[in-house]
């Protein structure tokens, strides 16, 4: 794909939205590149890109990317998990230890 058609298509702060859609600042080159790409292929009727366009378009395009975001979010779970549960028994035995006193 060439740059003439990325200008075809430009991303502007209201086409971009708030909340799961993308915030209205597009202030990085690969961020404009990717926010033009899935608007030229999504061609969304409201003329508005947002999170999920971007990672339907990536899952089809790029997955072996998604795959790695996807391994290292759910080992990150599983570390904030264990986490929680220390805090849990350290607080649990700091309530039986009052409780002793």
């Amino acid at each position: 794909m060439e740059n003439e058609d990325l200008d075809e298509r430009e991303a502007t702060e209201t086409e971009i939205g708030t909340q799961d859609e993308i915030e209205h600042d597009v202030g990085g080159t690969l961020k404009h590149y990717l926010i033009n790409y899935v608007g030229q292929k999504k061609q969304p009727e409201d003329n508005q890109v947002n999170v999920e366009m971007i990672v339907e378009t990536m899952a089809e395009e790029f997955p072996e990317f998604l795959m790695v975001v996807a391994e290292e979010n759910f080992i990150r779970g599983y570390q904030q998990a264990f986490a929680d549960l220390d805090a849990k028994e350290k607080a649990e035995e700091t309530v039986d230890e009052t409780e002793e006193q």
